[in-house]
């Protein structure tokens, strides 16, 4: 029988990904870490976590540059071969965002995830939220301070009356024409304003850069759609180029990007996506 002591010890202090593997094809589960060794070993120690291990045969890695370079990769993995005890543990998540749409009447929220979103754009996205309930708090926490009609914001049934707000005075009345729609939309937009989703800040495809000694590892980036990795040290990363925009993905490159944190460097024209 294989021991923790065996399944740890060839495991390296270094930045990358882990999977866990029992007897089955699919992994049991997928972890990132800047320690990856660190990081196991404190799996074997929470006690919320024994029937994982005990099922654990052996613990692949794959090594990595940096820090941004584990994360897209392990939310790809996971994606990708969606392991039983990360499901177990939720850290699968589809995260949401408020897109707003327009009808004849004005604007329409309606709460996505990136399976929803075929468009490489992101044009009126607002808001990174773990659940469809949290995006609903925070729009309702919205209609509350700004005096907002709940049931144009879909967050409740309107009737003849108007909605519920209106009869104690927290909605101005755009749901019964007491308030114009275009003003009552124009405020609701500059109410998400601080929480809209940044739109791509470059012209064309980006290599964001991550450096250890002479490893060097270049992850295309575009419309920020993670295209895959190139390594100067191994062949490419099993992950697949993504065609649409994700919002996990936009969720890990929005702070290095735009913060100017991540060394950036504009791809050579030409070459194609890494596969």
């Amino acid at each position: 029988m294989t021991s923790i002591k065996d399944l740890v010890i060839p495991l390296p202090r270094t930045t990358g990904v882990y999977i866990f593997r029992g007897l089955g094809e699919l992994p049991l589960y997928i972890g990132k870490s800047v320690d990856i060794r660190s990081r196991v070993q404190a799996h074997f120690r929470a006690d919320n976590e024994t029937e994982m291990m005990s099922q654990t045969m052996r613990i692949d890695f794959i090594e990595t540059a940096g820090e941004i370079g584990a994360l897209l990769l392990e939310s790809q993995l996971i994606k990708q071969q969606t392991p039983l005890f990360n499901i177990r543990l939720r850290r699968i998540r589809n995260l949401y965002s408020i897109q707003l749409r327009s009808d004849a009447k004005g604007l329409i929220p309606e709460f996505v995830t990136g399976k929803d979103l075929l468009a490489e754009t992101v044009d009126e996205l607002y808001g990174l939220f773990s659940s469809r309930h949290s995006a609903q708090a925070k729009l309702r926490e919205l209609s509350d301070q700004y005096r907002l009609c709940a049931g144009l914001l879909g967050l409740e049934k309107l009737s003849a009356r108007g909605c519920f707000g209106l009869q104690v005075k927290t909605c101005l009345g755009a749901c019964v024409g007491l308030e114009d729609r275009a003003v009552h939309d124009a405020r609701w937009k500059s109410a998400l304003a601080d929480m809209k989703v940044h739109a791509w800040p470059f012209h064309g495809m980006v290599e964001l850069i991550e450096q250890k000694g002479a490893w060097i590892q270049r992850h295309r980036i575009q419309n920020w759609r993670y295209l895959g990795t190139q390594c100067s040290h191994s062949k490419p990363y099993p992950v697949s180029v993504q065609k649409s925009f994700d919002l996990d993905t936009y969720k890990i490159l929005v702070k290095p990007i735009m913060l100017g944190q991540a060394r950036i460097e504009f791809a050579e024209s030409g070459l194609n996506e890494v596969n």
